[in-house]
């Protein structure tokens, strides 16, 4: 039949899925040069991806996460927010990067995750809009990364490493003119960085990634330096003095020692310090006034973590700028009234603080957390390890930033932590005094971290820009999709370049570092929101591996559509956009139309069906309860508007969420079609039937009933619409019960678009089904190997993201190709057929094996070609049968002449849309001598066809004028079906446990007057089990690998 092979067989199926591998990376053009080469020969093999978690996931994030602001910015973020604000900080910070992560980790274990990195992965889980948002900003907040990290680099070089190498030198610039000179400075040295970085991405990429190793062994080793240096502190802590006057700290630039006068045998002698403030070397000379008030003092800027220093720097001191730096517990002896004089002296504010601002500028140093999932094309388990390794990343940076805070507030004096730029600790860096073995380590290597930094920015964003600009969501960046040859995004990396140089031109640390932060915020929020969404819509796709993330630790979305206008031109533009063509396989959820039947008071007769509605729904997607009325409309409009509030009413009940329809026409088939045709709004229309098995069909009077049914299944089949028929309807669960344990046991026979598989999820996600387990059962012939098919069965399920336990089932004894109810009617015709054809019993025997055999074999074979029914007259037996095991089969099929012959007809011409209403006619005819073929093919005028050209002995021509007498199969014959009941045998000793049985249902016969055996094999199919549904696909592929 055509069933067989429009829908695959499950083995073959599994085979050719198992051997899936990893995308290509994101681009088209790949796939389409791969398919243009004809000669496999020809094609390089592939290398595999092998990154295991740690060099591909662990490392990146870590490298992207530790950056500039540990080294250049913590101490003085503890130094002005104190060590609770920071902590506050820091923790807020990483708080809001785990729950991103996790959200993140859900959506990449939500199928295959795709190689081209983290935009890949949430525009394709998300879709384009979404997808597009995330990307650019991702994109902009990559590129200011590039800018800040040169910023930093350039900050580095100018104050700690080279400061003489200024071009603006700073040397007796007081105030603005001093700030305006450093900002030029960083402007000019950050383009020269920004052009010979940009250079080095364009000539080449390997470089960059060749040096990541030095410069994550840069930042680890820096790290280490500190904590060293905190161990140190304990033990003897190193000198670094700061020179104090009454309270104010100096800048220890130009003078050498910290005292106003020193004594020496030619008596008491001025200082360095003692010329800055007065108008002589003289003791006697007139000096600034404040500086004749106060005493010098010299204070240990380290005291070392056993000092208890950390009691004072709890608490923040936020300034103005401009503010004096000033030690809180030290007496100082001054005027309110006099103006600040020589203000260049001392450590002053330069800039104003508050706490978002402290926030502002250290949220970029908990960002990077994608790098991981960027690498995702070269991992050899994305799905598992981006969850782990990005988590695992985040723990250990959050751990390290956080004992970070408590350890500068316990080891540095205050007015130290507060000095930006470390002027009153001989200009050395402030993190890098407390380091060991000299502040070197961390001066060097931090600027070789940032710079590495950098440049990863700089060649990470063009690839993510040209990803964006492919998917074509904005039109306008269309341009920056092209790249060299190899696939280099020349253009792209000139925009990113451009961008950044903007980020340059702001040139401070502190104003780039917010403009980061707002970007790097939006995206995450984005991703949260996103995996916030598809847990509360629950998306019939959204099934990721990694469970541990919930939507209420993102966000409470409310939204309340207040006027009733603009929720209806909401609703419309909605529909509007529902129109624009089918949905992508990863959004199909199933849309029902629900049949029920009323009694004479308009009452609906199966109440379990909407129960079970509910189950399948979850609440969620769109549900129309559609009822049929015999009469005319007129006269029967009371009854019509009755039926609609009893259905409107048992969907309440039953907490249905949806429409109901009532039809009324002259007749129940007409109405039911009519349901079936015009139900649904635009794009908002069913596509999934259910309707519940005629209970009593058998009964004289019910003759009606079951002729409609079928005639339903037939209309469903031709609208491409999937149909679930729940037997024992009234014995279904309704909403208040819960199975605490058992099973729901699939039987996944042929594959027709995965609906068994997406069925038991849908229904495991209601309270009612909650505790069952799924189990999942196929059939292997003789010639499957079962042991493969189990190992493929659970590779696809794995990739489903489905957990399932898994059987495979052998039936030797007997083919499934008879599963398709067909067959089994042209049972009597055939060995009427072959009495005609006088065989001895020998040749009948070879006979029924090789149209056993070349009806497998075209199951075998997908391929649709027509391969026809086989009766060989020829001496030898077909080649088709050598391997399979003759014995076997005759045994089973006993071949006397009254004797059913199974498995004959396989109508493997491919399908087409006639209506298959007239009996088959064999069609051509050959001698005896040579082989006979015939083909059952539909003539729409039921006249057999013409034999061509060859001479027709008088024993064929009886053949044509049979005519089917398919009345004559009475009900003990369709009751030896033996496919029917070896399956229902097997069912029942697997199964009869089971909560619910799921099974592929058979298409009815073409020839109408079969019917009623049809039912009768349903039936014995179904026989002695509780609960079925039985489930025939529409013909598209419901459920994918894909997120």
């Amino acid at each position: 039949s055509e069933e067989m092979d429009t829908s695959p067989m499950v083995s073959s199926l599994l085979s050719s899925l198992a051997n899936y591998s990893n995308l290509p990376q994101g681009s088209k053009e790949h796939e389409e040069a791969e398919n243009n080469e004809t000669e496999t020969s020809r094609k390089k093999p592939v290398k595999a991806p092998q990154l295991g978690t740690l060099m591909g996931v662990y490392l990146p994030c870590i490298q992207n996460i530790f950056g500039v602001i540990l080294f250049l910015r913590m101490t003085w973020l503890v130094g002005i927010g104190g060590v609770i604000g920071t902590f506050t900080i820091v923790f807020m910070c990483c708080a809001t990067t785990m729950l991103t992560a996790i959200s993140m980790s859900a959506i990449a274990t939500n199928g295959v995750v795709p190689a081209g990195g983290s935009y890949y992965m949430i525009s394709r889980s998300l879709g384009p809009e979404f997808g597009g948002a995330v990307g650019i900003c991702f994109y902009l907040g990559t590129t200011f990364a590039g800018a800040m990290y040169i910023l930093g680099a350039i900050e580095l070089l100018l104050i700690y490493i080279v400061p003489k190498a200024a071009i603006f030198p700073l040397e007796g610039l007081e105030g603005p003119e001093a700030e305006a000179a450093l900002l030029n400075n960083m402007r000019v040295y950050g383009t020269i960085l920004l052009t010979s970085m940009a250079t080095v991405v364009f000539v080449g990429v390997k470089y960059v990634n060749k040096l990541a190793l030095v410069f994550l062994a840069c930042v680890i080793l820096s790290i280490l330096a500190v904590y060293a240096g905190v161990i140190k502190t304990a033990i003897e802590p190193p000198d670094f003095p700061v020179c104090l006057l009454g309270n104010r700290t100096l800048v220890w630039k130009t003078f050498d020692v910290c005292a106003k006068t020193i004594e020496t045998d030619n008596g008491t002698v001025t200082t360095q310090l003692w010329r800055m403030f007065c108008d002589s070397p003289f003791l006697n000379a007139t000096c600034d006034k404040y500086f004749t008030a106060n005493n010098v003092t010299q204070a240990q800027g380290i005291p070392g973590i056993t000092s208890g220093i950390l009691a004072e720097n709890l608490f923040g001191n936020y300034y103005e700028k401009g503010d004096l730096i000033a030690r809180k517990d030290v007496d100082s002896v001054e005027d309110q009234d006099d103006p600040l004089t020589n203000a260049n002296r001392y450590v002053l504010a330069d800039i104003t603080s508050f706490f978002t601002l402290l926030v502002g500028i250290y949220f970029p140093s908990v960002t990077g957390i994608m790098a991981g999932s960027n690498r995702s094309g070269d991992l050899r388990d994305a799905q598992k390890s981006i969850p782990v390794g990005t988590i695992a990343a985040i723990t250990t940076t959050s751990t390290v930033y956080m004992s970070s805070v408590i350890l500068f507030g316990a080891c540095i004096e205050g007015v130290v932590l507060r000095d930006k730029f470390g002027e009153g600790v001989h200009g050395n860096l402030v993190i890098g005094t407390l380091a060991w073995p000299s502040p070197w380590v961390i001066v060097i290597g931090s600027f070789f971290s940032t710079c590495g930094a950098g440049l990863q920015s700089l060649t990470g964003a063009p690839r993510l820009l040209q990803a964006i600009a492919k998917d074509g969501i904005v039109p306008a960046l269309r341009i920056f999709g092209h790249g060299k040859a190899n696939g280099e995004p020349t253009w792209s990396l000139l925009l990113t370049a451009c961008i950044c140089e903007s980020g340059i031109l702001i040139a401070s640390l502190d104003s780039v570092a917010p403009i980061l932060s707002m970007f790097f915020l939006m995206c995450y929020m984005f991703v949260n929101l996103a995996c916030a969404l598809q847990t509360l819509l629950r998306t019939p796709n959204w099934r990721p591996r990694f469970k541990f993330y919930h939507w209420s630790v993102y966000m409470k979305l409310q939204n309340y559509y207040g006027i009733r206008g603009l929720s209806l031109s909401a609703a419309r533009y909605a529909l509007m956009r529902l129109e624009e063509g089918p949905p992508h396989t990863k959004n199909w959820r199933p849309q029902l139309l629900v049949l029920v039947s009323t009694d004479a008071e308009q009452n609906v007769e199966q109440p379990r069906l909407l129960s079970l509605t509910n189950q399948l729904k979850a609440g969620k997607g769109l549900t129309i309860v559609g009822t049929a009325l015999e009469g005319t409309y007129l006269e029967n409009y009371d009854q019509a508007q009755r039926a609609e509030q009893a259905l409107h009413k048992l969907m309440e009940t039953e907490k249905v969420k949806g429409f109901c329809q009532v039809t009324v026409s002259s007749n129940l088939r007409d109405a039911t079609s009519h349901l079936l045709q015009a139900s649904g709004l635009g794009g908002l229309k069913h596509n999934a039937v259910l309707v519940s098995w005629p209970r009593n069909w058998k009964q004289g009077d019910e003759h009606q009933t079951w002729r409609n049914f079928i005639e339903l299944v037939r209309e469903t089949t031709a609208a491409h619409l999937a149909l679930l028929v729940p037997k024992n309807i009234s014995a279904f669960p309704s909403n208040g019960e819960r199975f605490t344990e058992g099973h729901i046991d699939v039987w996944w026979i042929v594959h027709d678009g995965g609906m068994l598989m997406l069925l038991p999820f849908l229904l495991r996600q209601h309270k009612v089904w909650r505790k069952c387990k799924m189990r999942i059962f196929t059939v292997a012939q003789m010639d499957d190997n079962s042991i493969q098919m189990k190992k493929d069965l659970t590779t696809f399920l794995y990739h489903l993201r489905i957990d399932a336990m898994i059987e495979v089932v052998e039936m030797h004894d007997s083919d499934i190709s008879a599963y398709t109810y067909e067959k089994t009617l042209v049972m009597e015709q055939r060995s009427q057929m072959l009495k005609q054809i006088n065989l001895t019993k020998n040749e009948r025997e070879r006979e029924i094996q090789s149209i056993t055999d070349s009806s497998r074999g075209s199951i075998r074979r997908k391929n649709p070609a027509a391969v026809t029914t086989q009766l060989s007259v020829t001496e030898d037996p077909p080649a088709a049968s050598k391997e399979e095991k003759p014995e076997e089969e005759s045994a089973s099929s006993p071949v006397s002449p009254p004797a059913q012959v199974q498995l004959i007809h396989d109508n493997t011409t491919p399908a087409s849309p006639v209506t298959p209403a007239t009996p088959l006619t064999p069609e051509a005819a050959q001698s005896p001598g040579e082989q006979v073929q015939m083909t059952w093919t539909e003539k729409c005028d039921g006249e057999p066809a013409k034999p061509p050209g060859a001479a027709t002995p008088e024993g064929i021509k009886d053949i044509f004028n049979m005519k089917p007498e398919w009345e004559n199969l009475n009900q003990s014959n369709v009751r030896r079906m033996h496919t029917a009941l070896r399956l229902n045998e097997v069912i029942i000793k697997k199964s009869s446990e089971a909560k619910l049985v799921l099974l592929n249902m058979p298409g009815p016969p073409k020839n109408r007057t079969g019917d009623e055996n049809y039912m009768e094999f349903l039936e014995v199919l179904t026989e002695g089990l509780n609960r079925v549904l039985l489930v025939r696909g529409g013909g598209r592929e419901v459920i994918t690998i894909y997120s």
